[in-house]
């Protein structure tokens, strides 16, 4: 790439020299006056203008380019005067313009996608989906379903085509909303899961959230399953003595029947179990035998997910889960991860319903209420906010 200066009277005189010699492709990198007005002399712009390397060019703009800074830089010299450097807005818009140019000619080797080939006023959003993983065949549905149905004169507007993408993936996130129980109703869910996802810390959250947050005075109490892992249970003994909230510990199937009962009273019971790997498919079973044995209570399932693993991941782990019949998902670790197009895209495949979000460990506070929305401004975004 070489750099090239040329000079004009004015800036735009400047800038034709610099096109006449160079052509289109020549890219403006900076505009600014290098002589005044003075002592009958007259104003001076300089040009500077990048190129790629042509040898016959190179030795044409070098000679003439010397030639010319030398004369100003002994009028420089001679009449002692002192060079001012401006802004002006309409060359770097222009200067902004051409780079602009530059970049979307580089999309070209990448812009088909299967058989469609993607718009350049489709380029920034395209990236993203690349950037937040998105799923390639959901990424081609999408790209098909608005180059046909965004009108042409929106085309060319890009928060319209921002506001359309977004209009369409709300479409396709499955969400759960939210409905508190009615004073005498009652409700009892399962959280599964991998070791480590946070179930443990997201039951808290939920059991503070209907507890104490929503107004209701809901009796709520806990079971866990988890007698294996080390500290499982004291982690949520102390959660349930801050809280105040009744906690039982069921070590086999049978007694999991006898928690359930003597917490009859509760309008929101949420049982905690033991992590496993997603291809230990003998603790999988170990958790269906529990809820065998109550067959004859409706047990929601909701399998936890962390946001920050890659898209096989969570399929690997959906398909050993889901021998326990999953009702929804909830994602945890949003706050550990940058990308939430595998989120989005998965959701959609599996066509569970998402619940919550968790954001942090701070118990109760981050947990978000599913929301397409607050998924959607994560994507755009490349992070999410805390509400």
């Amino acid at each position: 790439m070489n750099m090239l200066s040329f000079l004009g009277e004015t800036p735009t005189a400047a800038l034709k020299n610099a096109q006449a010699e160079c052509g289109e492709e020549a890219i403006v990198i900076s505009t600014k006056k290098i002589s005044s007005a003075k002592d009958g002399n007259k104003d001076m712009y300089e040009v500077i203008v990048a190129l790629e390397d042509d040898d016959n060019k190179e030795i044409k703009h070098t000679k003439k380019i010397s030639t010319s800074v030398s004369s100003v830089a002994d009028d420089r010299k001679d009449k002692r005067f002192e060079a001012k450097v401006y802004d002006f807005k309409e060359e770097i818009l222009k200067m902004q313009d051409a780079i602009m140019q530059v970049q979307k000619s580089l999309w070209n080797p990448k812009s088909q996608l299967y058989d469609l080939t993607i718009p350049l006023e489709f380029v920034d959003m395209y990236n993203l989906f690349e950037q937040n993983e998105f799923d390639q065949e959901m990424t081609y549905t999408i790209m098909k379903k608005t180059i046909k149905q965004l009108p042409v004169a929106l085309k060319n507007n890009p928060k319209k085509v921002n506001d359309f993408f977004k209009l369409v993936l709300r479409r396709i996130i499955p969400i759960k909303q939210e409905i508190p129980l009615r004073k005498h109703q009652r409700k009892i869910v399962m959280m599964v899961g991998p070791t480590g996802v946070g179930k443990t810390t997201t039951i808290a959250k939920l059991a503070a959230r209907y507890a104490y947050k929503l107004g209701q005075n809901y009796k709520v109490g806990i079971v866990t399953l988890d007698s294996f892992r080390v500290g499982a249970i004291e982690q949520l003994q102390a959660y349930t003595n801050i809280m105040r909230l009744p906690l039982e510990v069921a070590k086999k199937p049978e007694d999991l029947v006898e928690a359930l009962l003597r917490l009859k009273d509760c309008n929101y019971i949420f049982i905690d179990t033991a992590g496993s790997s997603q291809y230990d498919v003998d603790k999988i079973e170990m958790i269906n035998e529990y809820q065998e044995k109550v067959h004859e209570l409706p047990i929601e399932k909701v399998l936890v997910l962390p946001a920050n693993v890659k898209h096989s991941d969570l399929v690997d782990i959906y398909t050993n889960y889901s021998r326990l019949n999953i009702d929804y998902l909830t994602f945890t670790k949003l706050d550990e991860t940058r990308s939430f197009g595998n989120l989005i895209s998965f959701a959609h495949k599996t066509k569970k319903s998402i619940t919550y979000f968790s954001i942090g460990q701070n118990v109760p506070d981050d947990l978000i209420v599913s929301d397409s929305s607050y998924l959607i401004d994560c994507f755009m975004n490349n992070a999410c906010s805390r509400r």
